[in-house]
């Protein structure tokens, strides 16, 4: 779904749904809760959601409710006073005040423990903070979006996560689908990773073949886009040439192996096709390293892993 720039990549019916909610929602001041697995892009549609607000000009403040340590949450989110506790040395407002004016984006919400929900609505309900340690209210002007992998609905009926929460964040969902529901997302999605990275690590690569392109739209894609823009970096730093390279093994699932025995079956193929047509040359212009995208070295390599002879009985 998302790049380092920060674009929404993909013309799925599934994506363009999720574009015409934000659209939808973001000029409103309404609460966003943002649904999906890991991995899906659920910062983006927040960041999504404030770049298209009235409140685009001022602070984005994400804040991770998993990353919280639980004796320091009502410090982080509203602030303390100097003295409120040890190592409180100074006044710190809290990301609700670093907020102030603009979006603060709850990340994995249903991570909070009971006593921070509490707080948490209490905060949503008034829009009023009080810092550790203080005794004044501070009024903050905020818009909130929320995210979760969670079911909230099932954790509220297992009485983990507070009813009343919950309705208060499920004003506008939003669900991100996965990436095993949206295949035709990428081809585009690894076009734009592949643009990024060759950039950012200085490779020349520029195209993915079509045998590529079938093993990544074949996977499941656990871990969704994230486990998608992860490989394709990993990719992109080992390849040599404008093709990119991608191991099949590299991909997390039960049918690697096999995968892997396709791939190998596939590349050596394309070896072999490149060799007959350049008549058995390797090295110079339209020899079979130039026809591949490779160094004429890794070519060898290559030929060696696959046992490829340079007699040319399988190719001549």
């Amino acid at each position: 779904m998302t790049g380092e720039t920060g674009v929404l990549v993909g013309t799925s019916p599934g994506l363009d749904a999720v574009r015409r909610a934000v659209a939808r929602v973001a000029p409103t001041d309404a609460t966003v809760l943002v649904l999906g697995e890991t991995g899906t892009g659920k910062e983006l549609i927040a960041r999504s959601v404030h770049e298209r607000s009235p409140r685009r000009g001022r602070a984005f403040v994400p804040v991770s409710c998993a990353g919280l340590a639980p004796g320091l949450i009502t410090s982080e989110l509203f602030g303390h006073e100097a003295g409120a506790f040890t190592g409180a040395v100074k006044r710190r407002a809290g990301r609700f005040e670093q907020a102030h004016g603009g979006t603060l984006f709850l990340d994995e919400v249903g991570e909070l423990p009971p006593d921070a929900q509490a707080i948490l609505l209490r905060v949503l309900q008034e829009r009023v903070v009080e810092r550790v340690g203080g005794g004044e209210p501070i009024a903050v002007d905020i818009r909130v979006v929320a995210a979760t992998n969670r079911d909230l609905f099932a954790e509220v009926t297992a009485g983990r996560f507070r009813a009343d929460l919950f309705y208060r964040l499920n004003v506008f969902p939003v669900t991100v689908p996965p990436l095993r529901d949206r295949p035709s997302d990428i081809p585009d999605l690894a076009a734009h990773f592949i643009h990024h990275f060759a950039a950012k690590h200085d490779r020349l690569v520029s195209r993915v073949r079509p045998a590529t392109l079938t093993v990544l739209a074949d996977h499941d894609w656990p871990g969704n886009v994230r486990e998608l823009q992860n490989l394709i970096e990993r990719a992109v730093i080992v390849s040599d040439g404008a093709d990119l390279e991608l191991d099949p093994a590299w991909l997390v699932g039960s049918s690697v192996a096999e995968t892997a025995k396709t791939w190998a079956a596939q590349e050596r193929q394309r070896i072999l096709d490149a060799l007959r047509a350049a008549g058995g040359r390797v090295y110079g212009p339209g020899g079979a390293a130039h026809r591949l995208g490779l160094k004429p070295t890794t070519l060898y390599g290559k030929m060696r892993k696959h046992g490829i002879g340079r007699a040319g009985a399988e190719w001549a």
